[in-house]
């Protein structure tokens, strides 16, 4: 858990650097959906590359909690990293929390504090061919959602990409619990080349999703997206249990640290870029 917090808090602080860094990136007239050329230009800044450094020190750390904690206890938590967003924000670019969003921040807390009593360890489940087959599936149509969502009015387009990075962000860490050892045995399965390509297209349309639309609909969606589904897998495939007896605490901490995040989903993207 303390691994899964951390995580948490590089994955929100780095969301801070790199929303402000996409903005800045935009071109009027750019494409809707999924711009690579944004990516390429948005990399150029420093505040994105910390934020990457960050990004990879929190998926590092991700890892490890995977290894050890139920999915949906490290799902809540990473879906919780918009409460630390909202803290930096407020720090770092003064913007200001109504009493809603700081309510939001201590019930974000007390959710997570209500699964880190509940969770057992890990399930014992390796998962089958077909779960890997269809993991790989659903990272393939990801990058194709994002594609269609370009066609879409401005808040439907916003919500569906939000929702579509959510998808490969949970298809990364399902297939994190699928992948057994890092070894040349490894590449025959299914699970790396979906880790890769769920990973990569979730960060293509998280970028896009900054760039333009409602931010609150497209974190809203990201938060959905890598939070319930893979939650779901890990109990009904990878055998994630709860403490005996506290299933209805894991239940309610999980619904808890998700309904806070999305109160503070606006925190997907803090504002303007400041001064230098």
């Amino acid at each position: 858990m303390v691994c899964t917090l951390g995580a948490a808090v590089c994955f929100g602080t780095a969301s801070v650097l790199q929303a402000v860094a996409a903005r800045a990136a935009a071109r009027p007239g750019a494409a809707a959906g999924v711009d690579a050329a944004l990516f390429l230009r948005a990399v150029r800044q420093w505040r994105y590359v910390a934020g990457l450094a960050l990004d990879a020190l929190g998926f590092a750390l991700q890892i490890v909690a995977l290894r050890h904690v139920p999915i949906y206890a490290v799902g809540a938590a990473l879906a919780a990293s918009l409460a630390v967003t909202a803290v930096v924000a407020a720090r770092l670019l003064r913007v200001r929390l109504s009493r809603l969003e700081r309510g939001a921040v201590g019930v974000v807390c007390a959710g997570l504090l209500m699964l880190g009593l509940a969770s057992g360890e890990e399930g014992s489940g390796s998962g089958t061919l077909a779960l890997e087959l269809g993991l790989l599936g659903v990272a393939v149509l990801v990058p194709a959602v994002g594609t269609a969502a370009g066609r879409l009015p401005d808040g439907p387009r916003a919500l569906v990409l939000g929702l579509a990075a959510g998808t490969g962000f949970g298809v990364v860490e399902v297939a994190v619990r699928l992948i057994g050892s890092v070894s040349p045995r490894a590449l025959r399965d299914p699970a790396p080349y979906a880790l890769l390509l769920g990973g990569a297209a979730a960060f293509l349309l998280l970028t896009s999703a900054l760039q333009r639309g409602s931010v609150t609909a497209a974190t809203a969606g990201l938060v959905l997206g890598e939070t319930v589904g893979p939650a779901a897998v890990g109990v009904a495939w990878l055998g994630d249990r709860t403490r005996e007896g506290l299933t209805w605490l894991a239940v309610a901490g999980f619904a808890v640290a998700v309904a806070g995040s999305l109160v503070l989903s606006r925190f997907g993207e803090p504002g303007p870029e400041p001064e230098p």
